[in-house]
């Protein structure tokens, strides 16, 4: 979109993993899209990480944004995001709760909160497969497992990723992250994408352990209408054997029953 609004030819590299819907919008602002190769690691010349450098290299004026490790994207949470929440909540936020890949979010907007107020947690939601976990955990990097939300999680450590700032990390299935995004939806007209309901899921979690009050907030990163193939797709999910709707739905709702009631005293946040 930027690159259409400010006529800079814009080439996308992703993974096999990115949804048709996605696909489809990436054309449709006219840029040119490259998909890595499937099944094959981060540190293969073909990820799409690794292609869009060699683009960069092999190309004269072409810039290579580099998400992952350039520190103007933390830098961007820590002057928007960071700010933000400690003025819409008037200081008072005591959790802050999000997923990382790039890491930007979590450490930009961590960084800005604890200078504001050390005692502020600051808590990753990980996909379950995501190396994260582990790497906080152990500081060992371990061997990814597959997972089926986009946006978040990752089989390496990006520069851009400060663990200092984060104080725990909650890990969450692909099938709660998809639950929680149909109850969102149904129940509070909130259609988002994976990440999100990822990002809810661990926030109703936390919200659930707290043993004085609080002020979480996490952050709804991503529309719904990008996954209807996915999320949203009763055939996909049987396909990859996610239970989306039904049985253990219930049992979800049961720890998001006091969240929109909490929601509305304030004790949980959803920023979008």
């Amino acid at each position: 979109m930027l690159a259409a609004m400010r006529g800079y030819k814009a080439v996308i590299t992703t993974s096999p993993k990115c949804s048709e819907e996605k696909v489809a919008s990436i054309k449709a602002y006219g840029a040119e899209l490259i998909i890595s190769p499937p099944g094959i690691s981060e540190d293969h010349p073909e990820s799409y990480m690794n292609m869009a450098k060699q683009l960069a290299i092999d190309n004269h004026g072409w810039f290579d944004v580099n998400q992952y490790d350039n520190l103007d994207n933390p830098d961007g949470h820590f002057k928007t995001l960071g700010p933000e929440i400690w003025e819409q909540t008037d200081g008072l936020v005591t959790h802050f709760v999000a997923g990382g890949s790039t890491g930007g979010t979590i450490t930009g907007t961590s960084k800005f909160l604890k200078a504001q107020n050390p005692n502020i947690k600051c808590v990753l939601a990980d996909p379950m497969g995501s190396v994260f976990h582990e790497y906080f955990m152990s500081r060992k990097l371990t061997n990814p497992n597959k997972f089926l939300v986009e946006g978040v999680g990752k089989e390496s450590i990006p520069g851009c990723m400060d663990f200092s700032v984060i104080d725990s990390v909650i890990q969450v299935t692909d099938e709660q992250s998809f639950q929680t995004c149909h109850q969102l939806a149904r129940k509070e007209g909130l259609m988002v994408g994976g990440s999100a309901g990822l990002n809810t899921w661990a926030a109703v979690q936390l919200a659930n352990q707290l043993e004085e009050p609080g002020v979480i907030v996490t952050v709804l990163c991503d529309l719904g209408v990008k996954y209807l193939s996915k999320v949203y797709n009763q055939t996909w999910l049987e396909e990859n054997n996610i239970n989306g709707t039904n049985g253990t739905e219930e049992n979800n709702i049961n720890g998001m029953n006091g969240t929109k009631e909490s929601v509305r005293r304030g004790s949980l946040f959803y920023h979008y």
